[in-house]
């Protein structure tokens, strides 16, 4: 009896040693980034231009450094200036827009900036392209001048839009 219960508990631990090791081989993996880096070596980031109609100076360039900064860290992918490379990655901010969201008897309580970015993104190895808007809002109070409000909220609205970007290129959702 002693040696079945022994016998027992040895399967029992190798079911569970093989389940972890599954596990930590990629059965489920949960990285973000899913790149052919066989295929896949180099990457050319433009310049973010500001098409909007309002146009905030300092937006594109922390925008553009902050995307080439986020995959630089984030990938294996050498960043290049040559037309050769095999990704290629363009766009420009296509909206920066003020909308009034709140309203309390006749005045307005709250305010939303609207950032929209249109992005092409070239794969030349397999010679594709991938055309895409992103669109973000950030609220913020009435009380507010729209320079006060970008002041507080550009490091915001940098972040989430290049992680916006950063995600539909690279992850595999």
């Amino acid at each position: 009896m002693a040696k079945k219960v022994s016998i027992y508990i040895i399967s029992l631990t190798l079911s569970i040693l093989i389940v972890i090791s599954s596990v930590g081989c990629g059965v489920y993996s949960f990285k973000d980034v899913s790149i052919d880096y066989a295929k896949i070596k180099t990457i050319k980031i433009g310049f973010f231009e500001n098409k909007a109609r309002y146009i905030n100076p300092q937006l594109s360039p922390k925008l553009t450094d902050k995307l080439q900064q986020k995959i630089v860290s984030q990938t294996k992918l050498i960043r290049t200036n040559n037309d050769d490379a095999n990704l290629q990655v363009s766009g420009y901010v296509s909206d920066y827009s003020v909308t009034t969201v709140s309203i309390s008897s006749t005045q307005s309580t709250g305010n939303r900036l609207t950032v929209g970015v249109h992005l092409i993104v070239k794969n030349t190895v397999d010679n594709k392209t991938d055309e895409f808007d992103i669109s973000r809002s950030f609220d913020f109070s009435a009380n507010l001048s729209l320079q006060q409000a970008e002041t507080s909220l550009l490091t915001d609205i940098v972040q989430q839009v290049t992680d916006e970007i950063f995600n539909h290129i690279f992850s595999n959702w």
